[in-house]
């Protein structure tokens, strides 16, 4: 590689970092003709072909940028954004194949930009799998409502059988009986003796 300073051609690694979670690696070079140090970034490359046959390599921030412009309005941050754009990229480089149709890394955002915002996925699915008209936006919605409704039941079923509240035995209950009456008597007594003309409580 050619130094950035003096372009010589010849460079030497002096030191080796892994970054992005193990999907690239930094290396520290220093030029063999003038000393100067330099960072280069390695990466495996897949590449996007485009729908005109143009191949482009794949990158998060197109990724970002695309959905970005589904979630205007929407509570979304730039963070989430991120974490989807990593997602996206990880399904991706699982497929283990160097070339992919644009169209697909368009369609692995959905699922997870369902997860994220359901009307910006409304948004890019009207887009990536090409509504034609209404009765294609009520399939989407009908689909989103019944996975809610699976989500809602099973919540529920969770809390029907963790919610009951543990049955004290019948000693316990007793005994609480018991306190409550003598907490009771005591306060009548108190209250009793409150109402008692002064006179009688200084006999």
């Amino acid at each position: 590689m050619h130094c950035p300073f003096c372009r010589h051609p010849d460079s030497k690694v002096v030191d080796s970092r892994t970054t992005d979670d193990g999907a690239a690696i930094r290396r520290r070079r220093q030029c063999g003709s003038c000393g100067r140090r330099f960072s280069t970034l390695e990466t495996t490359t897949i590449a996007v072909i485009k729908r005109s046959g143009v191949t482009e390599p794949f990158e998060r921030s197109k990724i970002v940028s695309g959905v970005r412009k589904a979630c205007q309005g929407r509570p979304v941050t730039e963070d989430d954004l991120a974490k989807l754009a990593q997602e996206v990229e990880e399904a991706v480089r699982s497929q283990g194949i160097a070339e992919i149709e644009a169209h697909e890394v368009g369609l692995a955002i959905l699922q997870p930009l369902r997860r994220l915002d359901v009307v910006a996925y409304l948004r890019f699915a009207s887009v990536y799998q090409a509504f034609n008209d209404l009765n294609d936006f009520e399939a989407a919605i009908d689909v989103l409502r019944q996975e809610q409704q699976v989500q809602a039941a099973g919540q529920q079923a969770l809390v029907e059988e963790g919610g009951h509240a543990p049955r004290r035995s019948k000693r316990a209950a007793a005994n609480t009986q018991a306190k409550t009456q003598t907490r009771g008597g005591k306060a009548r007594e108190s209250a009793s003796a409150e109402t008692q003309p002064a006179q009688e409580r200084l006999l």
